[in-house]
């Protein structure tokens, strides 16, 4: 036996009847020792054992030492480290949040089982991979979930992040962190739009001063408004979970897409139509450019649409069309086909675009804003 192993073997001797003060100062001791590699190579085995036995030391001082000692550490051994960082929150708080040595699978382990304290401190991680991220986006709560949103360090995907949308957006902190990422899926933004509108609306103040009635219009509105916002940003690749996303939520209403069309979001509109006519996107794009009156009635009636409403949204597509070719006018398309139809007598028709007509003035009242806004500042 080495005389480094038999100064461990004694101090494993003497451990057994030291005072917990002094059990910890020399469990701080053999552990910086280790780490700093000043124990012969022939040696670290007995002083990884003797470190493995004081991980029963019913003092908590002693163990907190080792892992103060060893949490940095990227040679300490796991049978240590694991333990540690299972031990009481001040003890492992030391492990989870700085070693090296807890892989993903650690992290999701301690996630899992570790409760709030461990799921917050795997959050705050320096670097928090993309697969322990999506396990504290299922199963974290909203405490450590902002933790993690916040850490400039952690890797979400796209999935994560709609995950969490979908499990915690009702929290208004939650709900701006998530609005605030570019990264954001285009459905889970908007699904986060409506529960922002849902939030309002539930203020019984405003419903005081409003009346229901209106405000369940203004809501609507103004979701509809940030959604057409939207999708005139949403990429080519987006588009289809954005519509499917619309669909299934029941937000692709005869207003919501006479909207889209008269503001020349056409990308979008085009999508909608496909995935609501189940006809192919090549087929459906070139009867929208190019089709007879009588064939984009029959694709918007394979849509859904009634034969009234299709014929005023043929219609819309016509205007549309010359307004692509060179326009007619300072006119824009809905101020067009609102001039046309209101000589109608079809009054469904007509209730329609008034609600179009409505939207198509609040957001250019948003433009507005925007406009002089910008103008403010550049005369700043």
């Amino acid at each position: 036996m080495s005389g480094r192993s038999v100064v461990i073997h004694a101090f494993l001797r003497w451990v057994e009847t030291a005072r917990a003060g002094d059990r910890a100062r020399a469990a701080g001791v053999l552990a910086r020792a280790y780490v700093r590699s000043r124990i012969a190579p022939d040696d670290r085995r007995a002083a990884e054992m003797a470190m493995i036995f004081l991980l029963d030391d019913p003092a908590p001082s002693v163990r907190l030492a080792l892992a103060e000692e060893l949490a940095d550490c990227g040679t300490a051994p796991r049978a240590v480290i694991l333990p540690l960082a299972e031990d009481q929150p001040e003890i492992a708080a030391h492990i989870i949040l700085r070693s090296p040595l807890l892989t993903d699978a650690d992290l999701v382990d301690l996630a899992a089982k570790g409760g709030d304290v461990a799921r917050m401190l795997i959050a705050h991680r320096p670097f928090v991979s993309r697969p322990v991220s999506a396990a504290l986006a299922e199963i974290g709560e909203v405490p450590d979930v902002l933790a993690l949103l916040d850490n400039e360090g952690a890797v979400l995907s796209r999935v994560s992040l709609a995950r969490i949308a979908a499990r915690l957006g009702d929290d208004a902190e939650i709900r701006d962190r998530l609005l605030d990422r570019g990264d954001l899926p285009s459905d889970a933004r908007q699904a986060l739009v409506e529960k922002v509108g849902a939030a309002l609306a539930g203020f019984g103040l405003i419903r005081a001063a409003v009346g229901d009635g209106r405000v369940e219009r203004i809501t609507r509105e103004a979701c509809d408004l940030a959604t057409i916002g939207m999708a005139g940003e949403v990429t080519p690749a987006e588009m289809p979970a954005l519509v499917e996303h619309l669909r299934v939520a029941g937000r692709l209403t005869p207003v919501f897409l006479m909207h889209a069309l008269c503001t020349g979001r056409v990308e979008f509109f085009a999508a909608a139509i496909v995935n609501l006519s189940g006809q192919a996107e090549r087929r459906v794009r070139s009867i929208l450019s190019d089709g007879r009156e009588a064939a984009v009635r029959a694709l918007y009636e394979a849509a859904g649409l009634g034969r009234d409403v299709s014929a005023l949204f043929a219609e819309a597509t016509l205007i549309w069309r010359r307004e692509a070719k060179g326009g007619e006018g300072e006119l824009s398309v809905s101020e067009r086909l609102l001039s046309q139809v209101r000589r109608a007598d079809d009054a469904a028709c007509r209730a329609m675009l008034d609600l179009v007509e409505r939207l198509a003035i609040a957001e250019q009242r948003q433009t507005a804003r925007s406009y002089a806004l910008i103008a403010a500042r550049e005369a700043a």
